[in-house]
C-alpha cells in the first residue's frame, strides 16, 4: 500500500470548541481521527455528523465545500461550519495530483458550474464524459468517478443516493481500482454494499463519539440483512402486515 495523502485530522483544543458543530455528540469529544486505509467510510444514523465532518475535511483540503475541486469557486449558499478552518490535517510525504468533493445533494449545482467553466471547446467537459446534465444522475456520478478520478484524494458524500444496487456494485469496483492505484477516499455512506469493500476502514459516528466498527456490526448491515431474510416479520412489527396475503398473490 502506498503512503496515504491524509494521515490524521486533529481537532482543536477543548477550550476552543463552542457551539455548532461541537454540539453534535459524535464530534464533541473527539481529539483526532486517524486514517489508516486507502478507503475510510463514515457511517452512522442521520444527523450523526458524517456530512458535517466530510465537509470540514473538504474545506481543510482546499476543496469547494459545495462540491468540486479546488478550481470550483462557487457557492449557492454558505452553510458549512467553521470546523474546516479549525481542524489541522497531518499529511503524508506524498502529495495528491488530484482532488474532488462529490456531494450528492449539490451535484446539480456542480454540474451547472462545470458547463459554465468550459471555454466552448468542450475539452473540460470531455474530462467528465460530457455534460453531467445530459445523463441520468447515477450515470453522471459513475462517469465522474471513472473518468475524472486518478491518483488523488476524493471525498464522497452519500454517492449511493443516485445509484441502483447494481450500480453500487460498479462503484464498489471503482473504489477498489482507485485504492489499488494509490488514491485515498473518505466516503460518508448508508450503503452496506459499499461498506463491504475489502480492506476499507469503517468509522461509526454516534453519541459515544467516533470509533472503528466491523462491517457486520453496523446497523446498516444488520437491519438490511434482517429485513431481507424475514421481511414479513419486520412488516408485522411495523404494523404494515395488513393485506400481505393479497400482495403475495399478486407477486
Amino acid at each position: 500500500m502506498k503512503e496515504l495523502f491524509l494521515r490524521e485530522a486533529v481537532f482543536p483544543p477543548m477550550g476552543e470548541r463552542r457551539g455548532y458543530p461541537f454540539s453534535i455528540p459524535a464530534l464533541k469529544n473527539v481529539d483526532k481521527i486517524i486514517f489508516s486505509a486507502p478507503v475510510t467510510f463514515l457511517a452512522g444514523e442521520n444527523g450523526a455528523g458524517k456530512s458535517t465532518l466530510l465537509e470540514a475535511l473538504a474545506v481543510a483540503l482546499g476543496l469547494n465545500p459545495e462540491g468540486g475541486s479546488q478550481n470550483f469557486l462557487f457557492s449557492t449558499r454558505d452553510t458549512h461550519s467553521a470546523l474546516g478552518e479549525s481542524i489541522r490535517l497531518v499529511r503524508g510525504a506524498r502529495r495528491p495530483r488530484n482532488g474532488f468533493f462529490l456531494r450528492a445533494e449539490s451535484f446539480y449545482n456542480t454540474a451547472t458550474k462545470l458547463e459554465e467553466y468550459d471555454d466552448g471547446t468542450g475539452d473540460l467537459l470531455a474530462r467528465y464524459g460530457g455534460s453531467p446534465h445530459e445523463r441520468s444522475h447515477g450515470e453522471a456520478f459513475l462517469e465522474l468517478v471513472q473518468r475524472r478520478f486518478r491518483d488523488g484524494i476524493y471525498l464522497m458524500d452519500e454517492p449511493e443516493a443516485a445509484l441502483s444496487p447494481t450500480r453500487q456494485l460498479s462503484l464498489l469496483c471503482e473504489l477498489d481500482r482507485l485504492a489499488r492505484g494509490g488514491s485515498q477516499m473518505v466516503v460518508a455512506t448508508h450503503s452496506p454494499i459499499l461498506m463491504a469493500l475489502p480492506g476499507a476502514k469503517i468509522l461509526w459516528l454516534d453519541e459515544m463519539g467516533i470509533a472503528p466498527r466491523r462491517w457486520e456490526e453496523t446497523e446498516h448491515y444488520q437491519v438490511t440483512r434482517r429485513f431481507l431474510c424475514r421481511p414479513e416479520q419486520i412488516l408485522r412489527k411495523l404494523g404494515l402486515s395488513a393485506g400481505m396475503e393479497k400482495r403475495e398473490k399478486l407477486w
